[in-house]
């Protein structure tokens, strides 16, 4: 468990829905937040709900330096990352036959490599200290491989893979590692009016994300499946 409600959390792979959504949740709990994307401007808007405690860095997860820069960047500016999500993606949806080796490799080291990179790194600030939480974005595809979707489930199947690795190696060190599989749609951005519940509000999801990093010890939850109450499964 954290010692307290502040700290540093990192979130790589941010974008208006549950990124965003992250950076909120963890700001409001008094941390200092680290949005990282691709593209640094598309951060900057969610700034401002984020009360003066986020900052924003552009990281690609998958190149080793770019990983390393950020989080140098963050134990300078911020400080040392207590919490680290990994919530970038890589997919490609069509037939497995029209399916090209290069767009498949691309897939893969967005939703898997650019996994490894992060949490590798995570890992090697926290460990010195013997505590932290590295929390994986799953999906559907983390367990279940759909027609059509045979570059979204590779990298998500490896994603899932790894977390449980890191889990068992990483876990009696003091470190928290946990895989969040999200079965369903997300919302583009949170929903502040009341509707009906076609997709997973962000908001909701990003809840979780806390009460994971919030957890004590000796009771740890490694892996927690979300979907929406009327979702088949």
């Amino acid at each position: 468990m954290a010692e307290s409600e502040s700290g540093v959390a990192v979130v790589v792979g941010v974008g208006p829905g549950l990124g965003a959504s992250l950076g909120r949740r963890f700001a409001a709990e008094g941390m200092r937040v680290a949005l990282a994307a691709r593209r640094r401007e598309r951060l900057e808007p969610m700034l401002a709900d984020m009360h003066g405690r986020g900052a924003a860095y552009a990281c690609d997860a998958t190149r080793e330096a770019d990983v390393a820069a950020l989080f140098q960047a963050v134990r300078r500016d911020l400080g040392e990352p207590d919490l680290v999500v990994f919530n970038a993606s890589g997919r490609v949806r069509k037939p497995l036959i029209e399916i090209e080796v290069a767009e498949l490799e691309a897939a893969w080291r967005g939703a898997c490599l650019g996994g490894f990179i992060v949490g590798r790194e995570a890992a090697r600030v926290m460990l010195p200290r013997g505590r932290g939480t590295i929390l994986f974005t799953g999906a559907t595809a983390s367990v279940k491989g759909y027609a059509q979707s045979a570059g979204f489930a590779i990298g998500k199947f490896g994603l899932r893979g790894l977390a449980q690795s890191m889990a068992r190696e990483l876990g009696p060190q003091g470190l928290h590692v946990a895989h969040v599989i999200v079965d369903g749609s997300i919302l583009p951005m949170a929903r502040r009016e009341a509707g009906p519940d076609d997709r997973l509000n962000p908001d909701a999801i990003a809840d979780t994300y806390w009460h994971l990093h919030r957890q004590d010890r000796s009771a740890w939850a490694q892996e927690i499946d979300l979907r929406r109450w009327v979702e088949r499964f």
